[in-house]
């Protein structure tokens, strides 16, 4: 007995291989870029950025007055710095005047970054008359201040109702307070702008779904622009924190570290060990003290905030 088999015919459709994404050798030759791209970027961050620290760490265990040869002189300079009590409290004002530049430009920057970020009226003009003092240096704004705050013919002098004596360099507490308030003139507009543009990023669709379920102004607000903001937020305060423990420039025209030692931080004490008494092993030892805080603080900040786990591109969204 014979079986015939009989054939069935194909159904037309695409074939298997047809479904194929096309070219795909070629697609993944062009996705990310290799290592050779971020070469040059890895050179010149080497020898301007990792060399100078590993210098930096040397001379902190050698004595070395900026002539000859340095001398190594082992823990020396550390245990000098370590035990020296004006550093100790160098270190604390430091972290003081960081603390108040967080604190105090942090909700500044993020309601004028909201509110620039809108379509009002004269928006444009007034947002760029505000920016103008991110164009400046911080050398020229120190000077200004130090020219507008002086006791004898400054504002003060002229405003004694409101100052008192117009010394606001003469006493701890005011001279603190005109190194926070300058420091926040000139850099929330650069803060502002990073939340101006965050705030542009949130989709327009949350707001709209807000409005049909009653939520106000201030609902959306809380509710929708502020976490969304999260993101720029941790960054922006990383910046602030690495800005408020390498001040320099500020401290250097508007104080020079007075009265007596009452402004001196850890920045300005490290030039002044450094360039005035040429203890530069101190000096050395001093920065890298500012460094390891400066990392230590942001990888902190990082880690509690859970920035480091973020994986959305979307602001805000885990």
């Amino acid at each position: 007995m014979t079986t015939e088999t009989t054939s069935v015919p194909t159904v037309a459709g695409p074939r298997k291989e047809a479904r194929r994404r096309p070219g795909g050798s070629h697609t993944a030759r062009v996705g990310r870029p290799g290592f050779g791209w971020a070469v040059p970027a890895t050179v010149f961050f080497a020898v301007f950025a990792i060399a100078p620290l590993v210098m930096v760490a040397v001379l902190s265990f050698m004595s070395w007055n900026g002539l000859g040869s340095p001398r190594f002189v082992g823990m020396d300079n550390w245990n000098r710095v370590l035990d020296d009590p004006v550093m100790i409290q160098s270190i604390w004002l430091t972290l003081l005047v960081t603390v108040l530049g967080v604190v105090v430009q942090t909700p500044l920057s993020i309601l004028l970054g909201v509110w620039a970020a809108g379509q009002q009226r004269n928006r444009a003009v007034l947002s760029a008359i505000y920016f103008i003092p991110l164009l400046l240096s911080a050398t020229a704004v120190s000077v200004v201040w130090r020219a507008l705050l002086d006791p004898n013919f400054g504002i003060p002098a002229q405003a004694t109702w409101l100052f008192g004596d117009g010394n606001l360099f003469g006493r701890q507490t005011t001279a603190i307070g005109v190194l926070a308030f300058v420091s926040t003139w000139q850099y929330t507009p650069f803060h502002t702008l990073i939340y101006q543009g965050a705030a542009r990023a949130i989709p327009e669709v949350l707001y709209q779904a807000a409005e049909i379920d009653g939520a106000g102004r201030y609902r959306q607000f809380f509710h929708i622009t502020l976490p969304q903001l999260r993101n720029s937020v941790i960054t922006s305060m990383i910046i602030m924190i690495v800005g408020g423990l390498t001040t320099f420039e500020t401290v250097l025209i508007l104080t020079q570290g007075g009265p007596g030692t009452d402004t001196t931080i850890s920045a300005y004490y490290m030039y002044q060990k450094a360039f005035k008494s040429f203890d530069f092993g101190a000096g050395a030892a001093i920065a890298l003290v500012l460094v390891v805080a400066a990392t230590v603080i942001s990888l902190i900040v990082v880690r509690v905030s859970g920035y480091d786990k973020m994986r959305s591109d979307m602001e805000g969204v885990s």
